[in-house]
């Protein structure tokens, strides 16, 4: 039995002393050890619910008044984790931020079912690497194992409820978090598999390798904010476009390399298959961000892409944000002029990037205070960088930062401060440069853009 699946017999005698319900709203509370924010907030979804301030002593309390029964989520910036809540429910957490999830304890009414979901998210955590040396199992082989482990998970789960009484739809998350969990798994094993030994089994899998493909539903909207849940539908469309099209479009060559038909046939899947509209909204965007900023592909195509997009999902509720994420990248094409973004120089004046980038070869990098792992490794590389490249000027743009701690961090690691900025605006700033991954760099000719979504690592830069 896995190390975390251990604890799970232990929670069913956690709930012995709970009091009956008795109302239909639910009290949440608790205390944070070492907190990293002064509030506790919970959605529902993408819904802000309620938030509660902590006290001297660090804790907090709320009063959600007959909430729906469900899937929450609490967070305490920047970490956040699963609360499932039920009319009545009287719920405790205690959690340390050094380790957030490993020390996070339900007690009260409701802790049940949401220790098990702890639990099996550290046991899902850990068991990673052991499914990753499985991938270069034969398909049989991995196909008998991966069910074992998800019965053996799904038996627990029985002995539990046994024990406990337990609504029907705390009983479906919980059975919805092993089972999909696995699901991805097997979803991404022809891939990996391939990758890992060079083999493709994609025509060689045991006949009812999929046959779990029965019961999947698309329109459950209590499963919708569920992560085992929403990364399998994130894998399972990839896979089956994938399938589709290596058989029905007529692509000779590698599907997932023609990017432009690839997304749009996930698109095309998503619409023809997903009922539930946050599900569906969800993936939609999950395409599109994937394709717009992963892929790095033509202004035509991207053009393509977006008009597909609008024609399938014209009313998706993360339209706004798609749009400007296109925008973006439109205007950050190459040979068009860099964004006339305004930034602060080490005297606090503003300069905007135009000006910096005129009459020169130049590199923007960008870097956070938030992130001091990545600020070092950035900083370093800029500098080697500069000593092999002489003709370029290698310019850090810093975001999210205060300004006295940006002075103090370019003084620490003493840094050219003429070649050091700050943006004022965060969100303007990342919004028109397109800032991702953080690792990105855009180089520049006389403020003309030769590359917007360069890399700082990357070995042909």
């Amino acid at each position: 039995m896995h190390k975390h699946l251990r604890y799970l017999f232990l929670f069913v005698l956690v709930g012995c002393g709970v009091t009956e319900k008795k109302s239909d709203n639910v009290f949440f509370a608790g205390e944070i050890v070492n907190p990293t924010s002064e509030y506790i907030v919970i959605y529902k979804g993408e819904n802000l619910i309620d938030s509660a301030r902590l006290d001297k002593n660090n804790r907090f309390s709320l009063e959600l008044d007959s909430p729906e029964n469900g899937l929450y989520h609490f967070k305490h910036n920047p970490e956040y984790q699963y609360v499932y809540l039920e009319k009545g429910d009287s719920l405790l957490i205690r959690l340390n931020t050094m380790d957030f999830d490993e020390s996070l304890v339900f007690s009260g009414s409701g802790d049940e079912i949401n220790n098990f979901l702890l639990e099996l998210f550290l046991a899902h955590e850990a068991e990673e690497p052991l499914i990753y040396a499985m991938y270069r199992l034969k398909p049989q082989e991995f196909h008998e194992k991966i069910d074992s482990l998800k019965q053996s998970k799904l038996n627990q789960l029985e002995i539990l409820i046994k024990e406990s009484d337990w609504s029907e739809k705390e009983r479906e998350i919980a059975e919805a978090s092993i089972v999909y969990n696995y699901y991805t798994f097997k979803e991404k094993y022809p891939f990996k598999h391939k990758s890992y030994t060079g083999n493709k089994v994609v025509d060689k899998l045991p006949a009812d390798f999929y046959d779990y493909r029965e019961t999947v539903t698309f329109e459950n909207k209590d499963l919708t904010y569920l992560r085992p849940y929403y990364n399998f539908m994130v894998n399972h469309i990839g896979n089956r476009s994938y399938m589709s099209c290596s058989k029905g479009c007529g692509i000779k060559n590698d599907v997932v390399k023609n990017h432009l038909h690839f997304n749009m046939h996930k698109l095309g899947l998503i619409d023809s298959l997903v009922e539930e509209k946050d599900l569906k909204d969800n993936l939609f965007r999950n395409v599109a961000f994937d394709y717009l900023l992963q892929i790095h592909d033509t202004e035509e195509n991207n053009k393509m892409f977006i008009e597909e997009f609008h024609r399938l999902s014209s009313n998706n509720k993360h339209i706004s944000e798609i749009n400007e994420l296109y925008e973006g990248i439109l205007n950050i094409q190459p040979d068009k002029e860099i964004p006339n973004i305004n930034v602060l120089n080490s005297e606090g004046e503003k300069i905007s990037l135009k000006e910096i980038a005129k009459d020169t070869k130049t590199v923007f990098y960008f870097w956070s205070g938030t992130d001091k792992r990545h600020f070092d490794n950035i900083t370093r590389r800029a500098n080697y960088l500069s000593l092999k490249m002489p003709k370029y000027r290698f310019v850090g743009i810093n975001l999210k930062t205060d300004d006295a701690k940006w002075r103090v961090m370019i003084e620490t690691k003493n840094l050219d401060k003429a070649n050091q900025y700050r943006a004022e605006n965060f969100e303007e700033a990342t919004k028109a440069l397109v800032i991702y991954p953080m690792n990105k760099c855009i180089i520049t000719e006389d403020a003309k853009i030769v590359d917007a979504f360069s890399n700082m690592y990357a070995s042909s830069f």
